[in-house]
């Protein structure tokens, strides 16, 4: 994700996934690297949890927990994930493979270990050799994001010690269709902010974070989690707000719990879907904060829209901002819209960032910003 960041390079190409047949472009990850799932953990095999498992073995990810697991106890280390479908891509390839008389669905379909939403937390815990608290959020777009509350809470409840947070959301029919129907998939690659924007390009994905108690995180440079803010405008099924009033209340109560003030943020990672109307309300809603000044961008034009994985790619995003001290840029975009006020970020830079900001927000007004800093 640095490599592609710096490089400029985009990973949407155009949609040739299954047997979709849409002039529509996608971030589909490649079939070599989503490697079948241990043996002991077949029956919870699918695309879904193919991506989650090339997440875990990221970056030493898979290492880290485990040492969590040893200092607080595998009870004590809870298992917090978003998604938006789940494996419902398992769903409507075994519909294609019914019993033409019965009806049937085929004997080695198995709905509870791949599609229900919870599969994918089930999955996890099974493979880190968690036993703590777990559960799945599916709130669309910020369902990845909402789980950092969720563990934060859970954690200062004392109901456990560390959390594995994240999502992953894979390609199906059903979303690549569905949002067609809506008219919001792009032509092309999508263009986040741009002039001629034309829609969104959802790609798929997944990612994880660890979080431990601050008291842990003292050394300098330390990634910390300062807060977290959450609304529900409710506006309307799939449309925001306007004004981005929902999405406003959520960045304000995001920075109410990390005490901070809109100045001290120096980056943010904007939702960005690249549709006329959502980034204008998006838009609306930080001019109403931060004004002029904050760099932003988003970062869909590298990785199309993750959809229940946009939330925790935010957070890595702000992270990779964080460690590396630069100003992601935004892919695609061209022509910046002239009636976007706001400081958008066209290319990515080297730049101070203490704090930064991820927005993610969903359908039905369900909305979420996470802070992250460093430690001094």
């Amino acid at each position: 994700m640095l490599d592609a960041l710096r490089a400029g390079r985009s990973g949407l190409a155009p949609c040739k996934f299954e047997t979709v047949t849409l002039d529509t472009w996608v971030g589909e990850v490649g079939a070599e690297q989503l490697m079948p799932l241990p043996a002991a953990l077949a029956r919870f095999d699918c695309r879904n949890h193919r991506l989650a498992l090339l997440a875990l073995r990221q970056d030493g990810f898979e290492q880290a927990v485990r040492d969590a697991a040893a200092r607080y106890g595998p009870a004590r280390v809870g298992v917090f994930l978003g998604t938006s479908t789940s494996a419902i891509l398992e769903t409507e390839l075994a519909y294609r493979r019914r019993d033409p008389v019965s009806g049937a669905l085929p004997a080695d379909f198995h709905y509870a270990t791949r599609h229900n939403n919870y599969a994918l937390a089930w999955f996890v815990r099974e493979y880190l050799g968690l036993a703590g608290p777990a559960w799945i959020v599916s709130t669309a777009c910020s369902s990845s994001a909402k789980v950092f509350g969720c563990a934060a809470r859970m954690m200062a409840l004392g109901t456990c010690d560390a959390a594995v947070v994240g999502g992953a959301d894979s390609l199906c029919l059903t979303t690549l269709y569905g949002f067609s129907s809506l008219g919001l998939t792009s032509r092309g690659p999508c263009r986040p902010f741009d002039a001629q924007r034309d829609g969104i390009s959802i790609g798929e994905g997944a990612g994880f974070a660890l979080l431990e108690p601050a008291e842990l995180g003292t050394a300098p440079g330390a990634l910390q989690l300062l807060g977290v803010g959450e609304s529900a405008d409710a506006y309307h099924m799939s449309s925001p707000h306007p004004e981005g009033l929902g999405a406003r209340l959520a960045m304000q109560a995001a920075l109410r719990s990390a005490h901070a003030e809109p100045e001290q943020v120096d980056y943010i990672h904007l939702h960005g879907t690249a549709t006329r109307t959502n980034d204008a309300a998006e838009e609306a809603a930080v001019h109403a904060l931060f004004g002029e000044r904050t760099p932003a961008s988003s970062t869909k034009g590298w990785t199309g829209h993750l959809l229940g994985a946009a939330g925790i790619t935010g957070a890595i995003v702000c992270a990779l901002a964080l460690r590396q001290q630069l100003l992601p840029g935004s892919a695609n975009t061209r022509e910046v819209d002239p009636q976007v006020r706001i400081r958008y970020q066209r290319e990515t830079t080297p730049g101070r960032v203490h704090i930064a900001l991820a927005n993610a927000f969903g359908f039905g007004g369900t909305n979420c910003s996470l802070v992250l800093g460093t430690t001094p």
